[in-house]
């Protein structure tokens, strides 16, 4: 879900690379179509339109998927993010749904039809991408926090439904990354200047003194994706430059 940029399209590309047979998933058929053409793949990468908010979207990826290709072996709910940084007492019921559903709802509707696939073949991967916040919290973005807190609750709790057939269900936590949307809103929910200032809000306090990369974490999906990956299961893993060491 949500990979015509950013992190969901490293991840695509990279899988891709490894020879998968990929759907990359977007609201806008337009940057679908860029996407295509920008990462070729010819028949092995095909789009999918439909907004992550929408469970009919969510799980008719699933179904494409399954149509086109043949089975699903492994699903990425990349798809996220905050509406309106807002103080708590600020938010609106209409701006606490979208969030719930961009986000855990979305994780739940995409494992769910995902999992009805692969726990008959007995194999398969599902990988959420959480947050830092699903561990921490800052101000003024309550709503994401929350989400992303549960996303990591329900991995633990759905690898241990699937472990014995053969599926893990992974979470990785990313700290800051800088991807398309955060050049595009940098600073509005903490009051920094632009990206450098977010840059240093974030990461000044990390091991790495940087942001991550969407390659670093795309390798990360790679791994989890893999044969090799098939031990680890239940994780939330924090790929944030060493902010949380847990």
């Amino acid at each position: 879900t949500g990979s015509t940029r950013s992190i969901g399209r490293a991840i695509a590309e990279a899988v891709l690379a490894e020879g998968a047979r990929v759907v990359i998933n977007g609201r806008s058929a337009e940057k679908g179509a860029a996407a295509l053409a920008e990462i070729g793949g010819g028949d092995d990468l095909i789009f999918h339109q439909g907004s992550a908010t929408d469970q009919a979207a969510v799980e008719g990826l699933v179904a494409t998927a399954v149509e086109h290709f043949g089975q699903l072996d492994v699903m990425v709910l990349n798809a996220g993010g905050v509406k309106d940084p807002a103080p708590v007492m600020e938010l609106t019921d209409e701006e606490w749904q979208y969030e719930l559903d961009l986000n855990l709802n979305h994780t739940f509707w995409g494992t769910r039809a995902a999992l009805r696939h692969m726990v008959p073949r007995g194999w398969g991967r599902v990988i959420a991408i959480s947050s830092i916040e699903g561990k921490e919290g800052k101000a003024n973005v309550a709503g994401y926090a929350a989400n992303k807190h549960a996303i990591n609750g329900f991995v633990k709790a759905v690898a241990r439904e699937v472990g014995t057939d053969g599926v893990t269900v992974n979470a990785i936590c990313p700290g800051l990354v800088i991807t398309d949307m955060v050049h595009e809103r940098a600073g509005g929910a903490l009051g920094v200047d632009g990206v450098e200032g977010l840059i240093e809000h974030y990461c000044g306090d990390t091991a790495i003194k940087r942001p991550v990369t969407v390659e670093e974490i795309a390798a990360f999906a790679v791994h989890l994706a893999s044969e090799a990956g098939a031990g680890f299961s239940g994780g939330t893993i924090s790929l944030d430059g060493g902010a949380a060491f847990y």
